[in-house]
């Protein structure tokens, strides 16, 4: 086992945090259309958690290898916090809740909590003092959160899991967030740590409780490879860590409230859901909360 080595080198350009928080919003509206179809295969939240974390730990498997799965430079408390805030226990609460969630109204309450869980833990634990800019950033992406939330509950009638599953799947990817910014690790290595000891939960999980991998077809099991493996659980993860790096948590963290109003775009486009005046108004105003609450908006001194 090795010890990670701490470096002070410079960030890289805000310029790559913006396009990791770009990337990471994209890959999750489709995260959350995939997910929601699922629901209609064979496949089970063990199934699909054995696919988004083995995939990244294979293809990782040579920093975690060089690391260590306890590295000794690195807070025992950080790692259980990074592994369960956006490993195993995230995904398993969030998919259970997915199941039984229409895709736009799982992207509005799991998205849009996440900027203002992490904010509100920035606040409170670590004392961060956002400026008027990001603070009117988040009260808009509030107001179109609540757009979106309004129009959906008018529209279907949701599982109490869905109140509650969803921003406690917030919560805990926020306390991932300000966990990893703290902990030293590199997007990649913090991916890779999360991706082998969620791996090691789900194969756990799977001795227990089986599996129903061999029911399905070889084409469900492809799209959950390509959105969960290659694109939720390695491509985002590392997108996302990047922008944490160079951006800051909260405002990293505020790219996933696009989540919602890009997943509704998405039922719209893929499952023939209506897009009407209601969908563009959200769509507008959480964009440019987004716009401000990242600080791209901030006037340099």
């Amino acid at each position: 086992m090795t010890t990670i080595a701490f470096t002070n080198d410079k960030s890289p350009s805000q310029l790559l945090g913006y396009a990791g928080g770009t990337i990471t919003v994209l890959i999750w509206a489709t995260w959350f259309l995939v997910t929601r179809h699922s629901a209609a295969t064979p496949l089970d939240s063990i199934d699909i958690g054995l696919i988004r974390f083995g995939v990244p730990a294979l293809v990782l498997s040579p920093v975690w290898l060089k690391t260590g799965l306890l590295p000794k430079a690195l807070p025992l408390h950080l790692l259980a916090i990074m592994a369960s805030g956006s490993g195993a226990v995230f995904f398993l609460l969030t998919t259970l809740a997915i199941h039984s969630t229409p895709a736009a109204s799982s992207g509005i309450l799991l998205g849009g909590s996440m900027p203002l869980a992490t904010a509100l833990i920035g606040i409170v634990l670590f004392r961060e003092r956002p400026d008027g800019t990001r603070i009117a950033g988040l009260i808009a992406i509030v107001a179109g959160v609540l757009i979106l939330l309004t129009r959906s509950l008018a529209d279907a009638s949701l599982p109490w899991t869905s109140f509650v599953l969803l921003p406690a799947g917030a919560v805990l990817w926020a306390s991932y967030t300000h966990a990893f910014r703290r902990s030293g690790l590199t997007a990649v290595q913090a991916s890779a740590l999360i991706a082998v000891w969620s791996f090691l939960i789900m194969g756990a999980l799977a001795l227990v409780f089986g599996i129903s991998l061999p029911e399905a077809t070889l084409p469900e099991i492809g799209l959950q490879v390509l959105s969960q493996g290659v694109l939720s659980g390695l491509v985002a993860m590392v997108a996302y860590g990047t922008a944490v790096r160079t951006l800051g948590g909260t405002q990293a963290a505020a790219f996933t409230a696009l989540t919602p109003v890009l997943a509704t775009l998405g039922g719209g486009l893929l499952l023939g859901e209506a897009i009407g005046m209601t969908e563009i108004s959200a769509a507008v105003i959480t964009g440019i909360g987004v716009a401000l609450s990242t600080g791209i908006a901030t006037p340099r001194r």
